[in-house]
């Protein structure tokens, strides 16, 4: 592994990465979708191909309403009406709950939207940092993806080809170890592909216990835009939320997020639930399959929770 210098990034090489993966003005002006642009119907079309044996596998984690250090704000989930209660409906009865989440948060899986990070004052593709407002935001909402994130996903398994059962909190996941994942496992990423990205997050959480994951856990080294640039990844995910903490990069403390969602105009998918797609991948011998992602439509809405299926 390289050595701490080799790891840090100045505030001046941060910029400079910026600017090289830079997606603005790709796409004209005023595009919204950013590297979606990349998914065409043609590349859903052959995601579709994939499916051989109709097996299903959640990647979600479950709603997660304890508070623990890793989850500073559990999700709730309360009942509103029991089967006890008559609203004139006969022996007709109903169940119902309520359930409410501040998803951006450790512990809940979910997606973002271009509008989620502001970097120097502006969203992805130029946009002003106060076209959100406390409304919610006027542009690059996640009704960019009303009509779902489906396409070729690929998992890489970083713990598997380092020959350990997950990376350590603080560890750097590099180029270099997205391109042996994919020499290890046969599987190369291609360009409109849903990339997913195994640190073992969620594995070290269900042996060892939780742990105050803000701020210390593994994830993506800022060079990693880098390959999702040379690639054309439309969309990113991992067991984390995707970024390295504490950071590499001088002032930044979440380099992937500025990269990825701010310059590349790449959706991020955080805090996933990788296991049972990792077991099926292994079984199977195989590491694509067709994703299916369905955020839930919010007008003005920064990202949504998900429970995206990977289907074999």
């Amino acid at each position: 592994m390289p050595g701490q210098a080799e790891i840090e990034i100045s505030a001046d090489q941060f910029r400079e990465l910026f600017d090289r993966v830079s997606n603005w003005g790709r796409w004209g002006p005023e595009d919204e979708r950013g590297a979606m642009n990349l998914l065409t119907p043609e590349r859903v079309a052959a995601g579709a191909t994939l499916v051989r044996t109709g097996e299903t596998v959640s990647i979600s984690r479950a709603l997660n309403t304890k508070r623990e250090p890793d989850n500073p704000e559990p999700a709730e989930h309360r009942m509103t009406m029991l089967a006890d209660q008559d609203i004139g409906s006969g022996t007709l009865r109903f169940a119902k709950d309520y359930v409410g989440v501040d998803y951006h948060n450790d512990s809940h899986s979910h997606i973002d939207a271009l509008c989620h990070v502001a970097f120097d004052g502006s969203l992805y593709n130029g946009r002003p940092s106060d076209s959100v407002s406390a409304e919610g935001a006027a542009a690059e909402t996640i009704e960019v993806l009303k009509d779902g994130l489906v396409g070729r996903g690929v998992l890489l398994d970083i713990p598997l080809s380092r020959g350990v059962r997950w990376l350590e909190p603080g560890d750097h996941v590099l180029p270099a170890d997205l391109e042996e994942a994919e020499r290890a496992q046969g599987v190369v990423v291609g360009e409109g592909d849903i990339l997913l990205v195994r640190v073992g997050h969620a594995e070290r959480l269900d042996e060892l216990g939780p742990w105050d994951t803000a701020s210390s856990k593994a994830g993506l080294h800022p060079s990693c835009a880098l390959f999702l640039d040379e690639r054309g990844v439309a969309a990113l995910g991992s067991d984390g939320n995707n970024d390295t903490a504490p950071s590499a990069a001088e002032g930044v403390d979440f380099p992937i997020h500025a990269l990825a969602l701010n310059a590349m105009g790449i959706h991020l998918l955080d805090y996933l639930h990788l296991g049972e797609l990792d077991e099926a991948c292994r079984r199977l011998s195989r590491w694509e399959f067709l994703f299916v992602g369905a955020p839930l439509r919010i007008e003005h809405g920064t990202g949504s929770p998900l429970n995206p299926i990977g289907v074999f």
